[in-house]
């Protein structure tokens, strides 16, 4: 099937790939610093142009693969599949297999993305920002974890989770005394339902503990910019994206987040940092310049670096006045980072939560949601 996009130059593609194919295509992407979009899409075109047939793939266990298509290329790639007399899957699975043969591997290895949602300020929607791009970019087909860094638990409240009780294994106890978990960190995820992330999307509830987590890195004896990333360590060989929601702090465990989205050795630019949530108006950009000076002194005193990728700003409301479109504007003007979506402020989110269901399946044609998909494209 196809549908529109809400730009209207491209449509959606939605078909199935085996599953170690699916990954080989991210990682060779990831690897090229190549949206997905464009690999497919380059894929199908190298498919019509190859004159001789092409060897069968096996496409046993296939499953839902999904990313955008320029329009009209859905349905020439379906005409030719018939007249070729493959199977559309078949014929997908093909052109996948023909570009990741025309496009080797460099030496880079892979590495999983580490993306840091935060802000010193609360409520400017972090949590949301969070929740939506884990979803839209499992619903593209990676698969990501989304951690619940905030020790308030929003986040896994609001997806009818509960946090880990105190003095039980979490990510606290992985990150202070990992000597002493029992269970592996992967196992205290929970997989989120919907026919929309096919089991891609993995949550890490929040712990009711993590309230400590600052006084317990003062007096942790090892490296406390690095707490966060030995725990995480062991998980990131499953998933492709890794998603933070982080607590409104400037304290020891959000040096923590930070240090975990620096850019690695080897990683490319652009794949890796800091998706920054503000809002139209002057205390969110107060709260913007004491963030990026944490960011500041940490790369200073760890010699890393932090990129910010991008800003997103939320629950914007024309109509609030000179105040929020001034902002909106100096927000655009700054350029680097540069803003990747300007969220509305509707009842879709709130409602989503109310009855604590993902936005992307509650309302996945919502503006939001289309903006949601939006930042995820942008980060690509």
């Amino acid at each position: 099937m196809a549908s529109p996009n809400p730009g209207g130059e491209r449509e959606k593609l939605v078909s199935k790939l085996p599953a170690s194919l699916r990954q080989a295509l991210k990682v060779r992407a990831a690897q090229l610093n190549t949206d997905l979009q464009d690999a497919v899409t380059a894929g199908i075109l190298a498919w019509q142009a190859h004159t001789e047939e092409l060897p069968p793939v096996d496409t046993a266990g296939a499953e839902s693969f999904g990313t955008w298509l320029p329009e009209g290329l859905y349905d020439t790639f379906r005409q030719d599949c018939g007249t070729r007399g493959v199977s559309y899957i078949q014929g997908l699975a093909q052109a996948v297999v023909l570009w990741l043969e025309q496009n080797p591997a460099g030496d880079e290895p892979a590495v999983t993305r580490r993306l840091i949602v935060c802000n010193q300020k609360g409520g400017v929607g972090k949590t949301a920002v969070s929740a939506g791009l884990a979803q839209a970019l499992a619903e593209e087909g990676d698969r990501v974890l989304l951690v619940d860094y905030d020790p308030q638990g929003h986040l896994s409240h609001q997806l009818a989770l509960k946090a880990i009780p105190a003095g039980q294994e979490s990510l606290v106890t992985h990150m202070l005394n990992r000597d002493q978990a029992k269970q592996p960190l992967l196992d205290l995820t929970v997989a989120m339902d919907g026919a929309r992330f096919e089991d891609r999307l993995r949550i890490l509830p929040a712990a009711f503990d993590a309230f400590l987590l600052d006084s317990g890195l003062t007096i942790f004896r090892g490296p406390r910019h690095a707490a966060l990333e030995r725990a995480l360590a062991p998980l990131e060989e499953h998933f492709d994206v890794i998603v933070i929601d982080s607590p409104p702090s400037l304290g020891l465990a959000m040096d923590a987040g930070i240090f975990y989205g620096r850019r690695r050795d080897g990683e490319k630019p652009g794949r890796s940092g800091l998706v920054i949530p503000v809002e139209a108006e002057d205390t969110s950009a107060q709260a913007y310049g004491m963030l990026i000076n944490q960011v500041a002194s940490l790369t200073k005193d760890y010699d890393i670096e932090v990129e910010q990728l991008g800003l997103v700003v939320n629950k914007y409301d024309s109509r609030r006045g000179f105040i929020a479109t001034s902002s909106l504007e100096k927000w655009k003007a700054l350029g680097t980072p540069p803003v990747l979506a300007v969220v509305p402020d509707l009842k879709e989110q709130r409602e989503a939560v109310r009855v604590q269901k993902p936005l992307l399946a509650y309302a996945p044609e919502s503006d939001q949601a289309h903006h949601m998909r939006q930042i995820a494209r942008g980060l690509a």
